[in-house]
């Protein structure tokens, strides 16, 4: 494909600078490889391995408008094609590769741009909360969070309930809408900044969206988030997103959206058993380990297995563990309110939102390959 694309490219885009990626980047490389500023476009082989090459798709889109995509098919494949253009591709190119094709895509690119443009704001962080079973106390790391974020600048915070059977954040904090969620999908593509708001509810500077507080017929059978997650993203700095687990499309879907996936369990047996399930499951669906952050709550060094048991158990190494403090977490719920970060859990909380936020972590200088115009999968010999 490199090969057939190539003179085309040096004869319609003459002095702009190329490079050819032969094999799939890692997610985790992709800001590095768009570092240094400008714009980026990227045509990507979707036959090799189509289902990597969607997910890149996705990832590479939320990197913001800077860079676009145009996915490259061997043929004339419907589905393959949809699945592109759902992920954030600009437009597509079936071989033989021609120039009237290179150049309609570049019309529609050119005619995108202005919209691209505006605003010049940074796409927010999203975080996936999830549960590996229930009770492991994913809701309460979720809320606390949240409200870490105003310390560490953030002037926009979303925490967002995506539980669509058991969403409990209302409870926890304290608050009731006659709105949910799910009226956000009913007007996913007509959402706006005054539609969005009435939809909201403003907790000590944090928006907080609500799942339905009565269970909703079909509630089950949800499968796409990714309206709501795509407007929060362009609309705010940091989105907190608690869910119900990592099972099921819906769930799955959010974990695909977000930037990092906390996998929330406990040091007891149970609950590693299930994050060990869960992990498997993750892995089946091509749910990337490293988004993955496995923290480990209610830890106490006396009972369960250790840190180092831990991660050794689950080939997985522990991101953060949160100390066991029962009487300090509960007088917060019982107030609706975060927890102190003078208890042993507020610290906790506090310097795992730093470690997220990178306050913690050495900074890494990003490789830049500037003029980036080509990132191709593998190709046959």
């Amino acid at each position: 494909m490199a090969d057939d694309l190539d003179p085309l490219l040096r004869a319609h885009l003459a002095g702009t600078p190329v490079s050819y990626v032969r094999s799939y980047p890692s997610p985790r490389d992709l800001s590095g490889a768009f570092g240094g500023g400008g714009s980026h476009l990227v045509f990507l082989d979707t036959v090799s391995e189509p289902d990597q090459a969607v997910q890149l798709i996705s990832e590479m889109m939320r990197l913001g408008p800077s860079v676009q995509v145009v996915a490259l098919l061997a043929g004339n494949d419907p589905d393959l094609i949809l699945r592109c253009l759902r992920a954030g591709a600009v437009d597509f190119l079936i071989q033989p590769f021609s120039a009237d094709q290179l150049e309609a895509a570049m019309a529609k690119l050119s005619r995108m741009q202005p919209a691209a443009d505006t605003g010049g704001k940074e796409p927010a962080k999203i975080f996936a909360v999830m549960p590996a079973k229930g009770a492991c106390g994913a809701t309460t790391i979720a809320c606390n969070l949240a409200f870490q974020w105003k310390r560490l600048g953030a002037q926009r915070i979303l925490l967002a309930d995506l539980d669509p059977l058991a969403g409990t954040m209302s409870f926890l904090l304290k608050i009731k809408s006659i709105y949910s969620f799910l009226d956000t999908l009913q007007h996913a593509y007509e959402l706006d900044a005054d539609l969005w708001n009435g939809m909201i509810t403003t907790v000590n500077g944090v928006d907080v969206l609500l799942a339905p507080e009565l269970m909703v017929e079909g509630a089950q059978d949800l499968r796409d988030p990714t309206p709501i997650l795509d407007y929060a993203r362009h609309a705010y700095d940091v989105v907190i997103v608690d869910t119900g687990g990592v099972y099921g499309e819906w769930n799955l879907n959010t974990a695909r959206a977000a930037n990092e996936l906390l996998l929330i369990t406990t040091n007891e047996l149970p609950a590693l058993q299930a994050a060990q399930r869960a992990l498997s499951y993750l892995d089946t669906n091509r749910i990337g380990r490293w988004k993955i952050r496995l923290l480990v709550n209610r830890y106490h060094r006396d009972v369960g297995l250790s840190r180092e048991v831990i991660g050794t158990a689950l080939h997985t190494e522990v991101f953060d563990i949160l100390p066991s403090d029962y009487e300090a977490v509960q007088k917060a719920l019982m107030e609706g309110k975060p927890t102190p970060t003078s208890t042993s859990f507020g610290k906790g909380i506090m310097q795992l939102a730093d470690r997220l936020g990178g306050r913690t972590e050495a900074v890494k200088k990003s490789t830049s390959l500037g003029g980036l115009l080509g990132l191709f999968s593998k190709t046959k010999s």
